[in-house]
């Protein structure tokens, strides 16, 4: 680690701005879990992690992150209620108040990286209002040595100021709080909210565009693992569909939990150096992984303790989306360095509370790319205020408020990526079987665990003729008939329901759900992106 006095009297950051502040560059997590502490702004739980409350904002706020509209992404950003635009001069001027902000301050201030693939490695300058922020930026991103600091040029640079709010009127933003990227600038300034992912997907929503544009590289929202037979795996899927549970693998080595990088050399790259995971309802016995990751290094957001520094994962009266972060090495079974080979099989999540799609699919590469493009799961009822029955879900590449292009971008290079690889691309439903919420049961983790390995293990054919595989007459999707460790009648969805007319009045209404969600995308999608969709008229 860089001594604390060396690096205050040689780092300046008046070219940023920000003058007369008092830098403390590149602290180790244990000085600034203690910083945090002694000024009151964190406690330490009995585990030994640090716990603090990020404020007003306890998650991301989407309709307050914005990209500079300019010369380099007018033409290239798919703007619309997503990808909102934020004028240049606005920016210029806002980042100017910002840095005047955390001038005369004390600051702590890190560089780390991105992309564990050194060939696509990007280095980022992190200036931040608060230690314990400070600390999320060394457990989330990559962190260099002591002789790679020497000569450390950040490309990247994040201005992260909880404390200060915009004035809407004056400023340009919707409220007072913001995230605003500018690909020519190289910079994201923060403002507003102490809410710590910000900072890990905007360096996630940069890379989407970076990578794909410049590097040739499919950037993903996924977890990743590896067998020892060298062959990767890639999991797709939105919360609740079982991301975490299924890539956390004791016969594999995990490659990362969220973010990673498809090269044109056909390897997967984690972008982070950490984990960011929910805690709530956690237990050793369900997340054991997790669990003991919870330890010194560690921070909790948001969560509630007893007297005695327990936490009680339970307790919701803050927020549900309690989380975690740490240092990737804080799990045993990792893959080091975070690169993975031979890409084998893609598993797209999804946990379908109408209970109607195949607990396992083989997609085409047209199919791959239409669900990939459609990122479906379902909200079950109670997830959500007026939600009384099982609702569709999309999001599109299964991380929506991370891509900056659009969608179809990034499944054309997903189809591309397949037919050259030859991986094997499958739609996982681990949501209802035997009829819908409140009516069928959650499939059981055994039978999905077991259709994983199969696939990964190639017990299942590879080609979907009649004699392996049914066609479900909705979906189009070839659906095998026989699993190893699995009831072949858990195969069916439509005879786990014993209800055909039920079953398929459901089909068909999922189906034309996904028809719906798909116009916006329609102009845009290829012939064989389209012809993935449902089948039904």
């Amino acid at each position: 680690m860089v001594a604390d006095s060396l690096a205050s009297k040689t780092l300046s950051l008046e070219k940023l701005g920000i003058k007369n502040a008092k830098i403390n560059y590149q602290l180790s997590p244990e000085k600034l879990h203690e910083i945090s502490v002694e000024n009151d702004m964190g406690t330490t739980a009995s585990s030994g992690a640090l716990a603090v409350n990020t404020g007003t904002f306890t998650g991301r706020s989407p309709l307050d992150r914005f990209i500079v509209r300019d010369a380099k992404t007018e033409d290239k950003v798919w703007w619309g209620n997503i990808n909102l635009p934020f004028g240049e001069e606005a920016f210029a001027k806002l980042k100017a108040k910002v840095a005047n902000y955390l001038s005369e301050k004390e600051i702590y201030v890190r560089d780390s990286y991105a992309c564990a693939d050194e060939n696509y490695r990007l280095n980022i300058r992190v200036i931040n209002e608060y230690p314990w922020s400070n600390m999320f930026a060394y457990n989330m991103f990559l962190r260099p040595t002591v002789e790679e600091l020497k000569t450390f040029d950040p490309e990247w640079t994040i201005l992260n100021a909880p404390g200060f709010l915009a004035d809407p009127e004056v400023d340009g933003t919707r409220q007072s709080n913001f995230a605003i990227l500018s690909f020519t600038e190289k910079t994201i300034i923060i403002g507003g909210t102490g809410y710590t992912g910000e900072i890990k997907k905007g360096i996630f929503s940069a890379l989407n565009f970076i990578l794909p544009v410049e590097k040739e590289t499919l950037p993903m929202h996924c977890s990743a693992n590896v067998g020892d037979n060298g062959e990767t795996a890639i999991f797709f899927g939105l919360s609740g569909t079982g991301k975490t549970t299924l890539s956390a693998d004791p016969e594999r080595k995990l490659i990362g939990d969220d973010e990673h990088g498809w090269t044109k050399e056909n390897t997967i790259f984690n972008f982070e150096g950490g984990c960011y995971a929910k805690v709530i309802n956690l237990s050793k016995e369900n997340e054991p992984d997790i669990f003991n990751a919870i330890k010194p290094g560690a921070i909790l957001e948001n969560v509630i303790l007893d007297d005695n520094g327990n936490v009680a994962f339970e307790d919701t009266s803050i927020t549900q989306n309690t989380r975690v972060s740490y240092p990737i090495n804080h799990i045993d079974n990792i893959q080091e360095p975070s690169v993975g080979k031979n890409p084998k099989n893609i598993f797209f999540l999804t946990a379908d509370a109408f209970g109607v799609l195949p607990p396992i699919s083989k997609l085409t590469p047209g199919q791959a790319a239409y669900h990939f493009i459609s990122g479906y799961t379902a909200k079950v009822a109670g997830t959500e205020a007026g939600v009384t029955e099982p609702q569709p879900s999309f999001s599109a590449c299964f991380g929506a408020p991370f891509m900056p292009l659009h969608p179809t971008k990034y499944a054309e290079m997903l189809s591309e990526k397949m037919k050259a690889s030859g991986v094997n691309v499958w739609l996982i439903n681990t949501g209802w079987t035997g009829g819908p919420y409140g009516v069928g049961s959650r499939m059981k983790l055994k039978y999905t665990r077991a259709m994983i390995k199969a696939a990964m293990n190639g017990e299942l054919p590879q080609e979907t003729s009649h004699d392996h595989y049914h066609i479900h007459s909705v979906f189009g999707l070839a659906q095998p008939r026989t699993c190893p460790g699995v009831p072949t009648e858990v195969l069916s969805p439509r005879a786990t329901w014993n209800n055909d007319e039920g079953y398929y009045a459901t089909a068909n209404k999922l189906a034309r759900s996904f028809k719906d969600n798909f116009k916006k995308f329609e102009e845009y999608a290829s012939e064989e992106i389209m012809n993935g969709q449902p089948p039904l008229g």
